[in-house]
């Protein structure tokens, strides 16, 4: 299996996020060192079109054989096709499987949490798995707001009682594993042999604002606190 992280050096949302200081380390070496550290991978790849990021990487012990094309590190390039080009190039060394995609931001995912998603994915001989975590309020509750301010409802979701609603899960972005087959004939990441892996809310926090990056270094540092 291989080990795919993505960091482009662009971001509207938090620039250079990929690489600031998170709690004494580069953002992006928390998701180096929990791949690493999980014994899953044939290879811990990152997939990146900065140079910078590329050095940081490399130093805290990832394989970074190239640099991303400019047109896959575009604020519309697919997360699909930024695998796609890992794979291709990966594969004219040796065959390539599966790929385990990691993201930068989500620092809070350990490599436990990798090792149990490699399983649910094993165990099951999934197409792919992805993590996911429980909503914070039932998606009945969800209201739109029209420029004016004023509240409808969506179409087919009729609020209720909390206790009446049956629980659901959104994709936390920390962990997507995909056989190298299904991705190549698949438009998406899930197909109808896809698993879950259920992540605690506490570790699934994925940053994409300087407020997401706030409440992952204060949860990083109350659950050190806890650990230790």
């Amino acid at each position: 299996m291989m080990g795919l992280i993505t960091a482009r050096g662009g971001s509207r949302g938090l620039p250079g996020k990929n690489i600031l200081s998170f709690c004494g380390k580069p953002l992006i070496a928390y998701t180096v060192e929990a791949a690493l550290q999980s014994g899953c991978f044939d290879n811990v790849l990152v997939s990146t079109d900065s140079r910078e990021i590329a050095d940081v990487c490399l130093k805290y012990g990832a394989e970074v054989p190239f640099l991303r094309p400019a047109h896959l590190a575009a604020d519309d390039a697919k997360s699909r096709d930024v695998v796609l080009h890992a794979l291709d190039f990966m594969v004219q060394k040796s065959p390539v499987e599966s790929i385990c995609l990691l993201q930068p931001t989500s620092p809070l995912r350990s490599a436990e949490d990798i090792r149990q998603a490699v399983s649910v994915f094993r165990r099951n001989s999934a197409d792919s798995v992805i993590s996911v975590t429980e909503y914070s309020h039932p998606i009945q509750w969800a209201v739109s707001v029209s420029e004016d301010g004023k509240i409808s409802e969506p179409s087919g979701l009729k609020p209720s009682r909390r206790q009446d609603q049956s629980v659901c899960y959104h994709p936390n972005g920390a962990i997507y594993i995909f056989n190298a087959e299904f991705i190549r004939r698949s438009e998406g990441y899930i197909g109808k042999n896809t698993y879950a892996l259920i992540m605690p809310p506490e570790r699934s926090v994925d940053i994409d604002t300087p407020f997401d990056f706030m409440l992952a270094e204060f949860l990083f540092t109350r659950l050190r606190e806890k650990d230790d």
